[in-house]
């Protein structure tokens, strides 16, 4: 059983630790799980377009299908999910439907309707790398936050980059339009994850310029 306790803001972050190791054959009921993704998807995002889709695993066929493409990490298989978060590289497609919602609602104006779906559309034409730069970028504040709102509810989770990108892709028939930015087990800690060191705010803010700064 998943023993849960309230944590503050500041406990979630600090407590929050990438765990390798978790209790097999435990299901996280589905709607802890819908409310973990929903949390995730309250993410920040570019034009509010939500890049993010979550392929979510459980069944353990497709874990083990996941397994050699993930090189063979146990987590894979003893974790209750795998989530592919996933980054919409044609994001600008929902402009319209995210928009025309607001102007329908009285929101938005008309011109700041057509402001916004402009500058959007001419943003995503400037440059043939733009869509996957955004796709990655906004999918990976989805990915922190799922991790964020499973460790509030008392689950452990570990990002993974390391898979074979194209391997995942044909395995489960991901459209072209979406780009794998990681991986996140989730599930219930077989063993408590050991703290990471983490340098100091010295070392890692620069106030103003890096003109008076020796941080490199």
């Amino acid at each position: 059983m998943n023993n849960k306790q309230t944590l503050t803001s500041d406990e979630t972050m600090r407590s929050r630790h990438s765990v390798r190791k978790y209790v097999p054959n435990v299901r996280i009921p589905e709607a802890e799980l819908n409310e973990i993704l929903e949390l995730a998807g309250t993410a920040p995002s570019s034009w509010n377009l939500q890049h993010w889709r979550f392929l979510v695993i459980q069944e353990e066929e497709n874990k083990q299908r996941m397994l050699p493409i993930a090189y063979n990490q146990q987590q894979i298989v003893d974790s209750s999910a795998v989530i592919v978060v996933l980054g919409d590289t044609q994001a600008n497609l929902v402009a319209d439907e995210i928009y025309g919602a607001a102007l329908n609602a009285g929101a938005i104006t008309q011109q700041v309707y057509d402001t916004l779906l402009g500058n959007i559309q001419r943003a995503y034409a400037s440059s043939a790398t733009v869509g996957v730069e955004e796709a990655i970028r906004n999918g990976s504040l989805a990915a922190m936050q799922l991790m964020l709102a499973a460790k509030a509810k008392g689950y452990d989770t570990c990002p993974i980059g390391g898979f074979n990108r194209v391997e995942l892709v044909k395995a489960f028939q991901v459209p072209d339009r979406y780009v794998p930015v990681m991986l996140i087990t989730l599930g219930q800690a077989a063993a408590p994850a050991h703290g990471s060191g983490r340098f100091p705010i010295e070392r890692t803010v620069i106030l103003e310029t890096f003109a008076a700064s020796s941080n490199e």
